[in-house]
């Protein structure tokens, strides 16, 4: 287990697992999951030479869990990470990695805070530039207005998914991932009408090489203690990202960037609307090294953990 650490960022403080000496490279999760989700980066990371820094992200595990729905917005997340960066290596920019959530956590703190970062990485979810209307939007014209479900919508109503979560902590993460891995049977499990649960429709789990019991036995303990209500609070949060990303209408990401995703992921092509996110995002971060990796669902670094280190460790190399 890597060292656990309480680090004050300035507006939250933040549980980070950290190991190693060197440049900083800090892994940030997405939904729903925690530092645990980068337990197979840690520590080659360190061994190459860096110090490797996996965050709880505000609201989860063992960091802090502020009240409002405005808590979670991507400026005041980007700001822990910028306070995070400053508190571990003050004198140098710092190396981003994010998965999920974190993936446009990591991408948008890059772009608003170039001084600060020198490099920024995201598994799943590509980089589209700074959007030209709020999220919310685009998934009510697509889902909503049809009368088929969309979980973001189902995630809007505070209150709503966190019962059917908190039910069954253990029991809904393990589902959740099951449903979208690279190993789950084909299916149209989320083909369901407005009004459906989150979990109904989802295939039962079978066992998976990349997640055992102890994986989800921690998952199901953190949730347990933690709950879900700032974890969906990050959903709640599109037009306030919306309105404050427009201040950097027009901008790229410059620095050097890598994006891995799985064919098996329907994050990687954002839910269909681009065939090639890799050529996608060379338009918004022009210096963009992309992999797609075959039969990979969401959980990329989980799923194929060997072969998302062999490809991060070489691109850190080069940066």
């Amino acid at each position: 287990m890597p060292d656990m650490h309480l680090i004050d960022t300035g507006e939250a403080t933040l549980r980070c697992a950290i190991e190693g000496t060197g440049p900083l490279v800090i892994f940030v999760h997405g939904f729903p999951e925690s530092w645990y989700s980068w337990r197979h980066q840690i520590g080659p990371v360190a061994g190459e030479g860096y110090t490797a820094c996996a965050i709880d992200v505000r609201g989860y595990g063992g960091s802090d869990k502020p009240p409002e729905v405005a808590d979670y917005t991507l400026e005041k997340i980007a700001g822990d990470l910028v306070g995070l960066a400053d508190a571990l290596q003050p004198d140098a920019p710092v190396i981003l990695v994010g998965h999920d959530w974190g993936a446009p956590i990591v991408w948008n703190t890059a772009l608003t805070h170039p001084e600060r970062i020198v490099a920024v990485a995201g598994l799943s979810v590509p980089f589209a530039g700074v959007p030209s209307r709020p999220f919310t939007e685009v998934f009510r014209e697509h889902f909503t207005s049809q009368g088929k479900f969309f979980y973001q919508e189902y995630f809007q109503e505070p209150g709503v998914a966190e019962a059917e979560a908190e039910a069954d902590p253990q029991g809904f993460v393990h589902r959740m991932m099951y449903s979208i891995c690279g190993d789950v049977p084909p299916g149209a499990y989320w083909d369901k009408p407005l009004g459906a649960k989150f979990l109904d429709g989802l295939p039962d789990p079978r066992p998976v090489p990349w997640l055992t019991q102890e994986d989800i036995a921690f998952y199901g303990r953190e949730f347990s203690q933690s709950g879900f209500r700032g974890p969906l609070n990050r959903y709640r949060n599109h037009e306030r990202d919306y309105e404050w990303l427009q201040g950097w209408k027009g901008k790229r990401i410059e620095q050097p960037s890598l994006f891995i995703g799985g064919d098996r992921d329907p994050a990687t092509f954002l839910f269909g609307a681009v065939a090639d996110p890799v050529a996608m995002m060379r338009n918004f971060a022009p210096r963009v090294e992309g992999h797609i990796l075959e039969g990979v669902g969401h959980w990329t670094q989980q799923e194929r953990p060997q072969e998302v280190n062999r490809l991060l460790l070489d691109w850190l190399a080069r940066v």
